[in-house]
């Protein structure tokens, strides 16, 4: 007779870690050095936890006890802060949300960032459809008409442009440089609102359409939201969805389409 495996133990934390964790938390942008009384109110602990959890806390270079009885972090917090910068990998982040656009569009989805006078396409997940815009990732582009070149204009300029919070998001353009191409365009954010770059869907006018724009903005807002507080950001109040304006033609050369069975005989440009 087999013997019946012993289920797995429900794991659970330890409360006086918990704690702990809680009062490095309760540290906020600007903070010098918190009193005692503060730490209480913000925590919900009460004063002698605190104290007691403190002397842990220093002794491991976290905290710093001031002489008038407030604490400060200390430095073992910045030593961590910069093994988890030289650790972290913006693309183990980008890469999914690129491909969970794709997968809710059916459109290409990228992240643009500015370099000098020019826009490079960072990460990249391709449209299953055999029409579509060819970029490849690290391709460089004109600061031009579309809307991911307007709105890397728009929040990647410091200091920022004051209309910049009035600009309607996402961002749609059609025919921008090629009557044939169309995009919509998101701003990613990082800590302290510092502007991360551009999450963008582009695909065929004939496919992207304005009613099609409207019905994936909710998806391109969601995901340019939740990538900027994945990044660490909190993103800034900007203006609502917009009703993507008609399309505009204007000259310009640009990536082409890949054009097979559906559209052979076109070819796309930067939207």
């Amino acid at each position: 007779m087999s013997k019946k495996a012993r289920p797995k133990p429900a794991l659970e934390g330890v409360a006086a870690v918990d704690r702990a964790l809680s009062v490095l938390s309760a540290f906020r942008e600007g903070d010098e050095a918190v009193p005692l009384a503060e730490l209480a109110e913000r925590t919900g602990l009460v004063k002698s936890t605190i104290m007691r959890l403190a002397v842990s806390l220093e002794a491991h270079g976290f905290l710093a006890h001031q002489p008038d009885g407030s604490y400060r972090l200390d430095a073992e917090v910045l030593r961590l802060g910069s093994v988890y910068q030289q650790s972290f990998r913006l693309e183990a982040h980008v890469r999914p949300v690129l491909e969970a656009l794709v997968a809710a569009t059916g459109e290409s989805a990228s992240f643009y960032i500015r370099r000098g006078d020019r826009r490079q396409c960072l990460f990249r997940a391709d449209s299953p459809h055999p029409l579509r815009l060819h970029v490849r990732q690290g391709d460089l582009l004109p600061m031009d008409g579309s809307a991911i070149a307007q709105v890397l204009r728009a929040f990647g300029a410091a200091p920022r442009p004051a209309d910049a919070a009035t600009l309607e998001l996402p961002l749609y353009t059609a025919g921008a440089n090629d009557p044939h191409t169309a995009g919509m365009a998101m701003p990613v954010f990082g800590p302290g609102e510092a502007f991360a770059g551009v999450l963008t869907l582009t695909g065929p006018i004939t496919r992207l359409t304005r009613e099609a724009a409207t019905a994936a903005s909710g998806a391109l807002r969601d995901a340019a939201e939740g990538l900027t507080r994945t990044l660490g950001g909190r993103p800034p109040r900007l203006a609502g969805p917009t009703s993507p304006a008609p399309p505009q033609v204007r000259e310009g050369a640009t990536p082409r389409v890949e054009a097979h069975a559906e559209v052979g005989r076109r070819r796309g440009r930067s939207p």
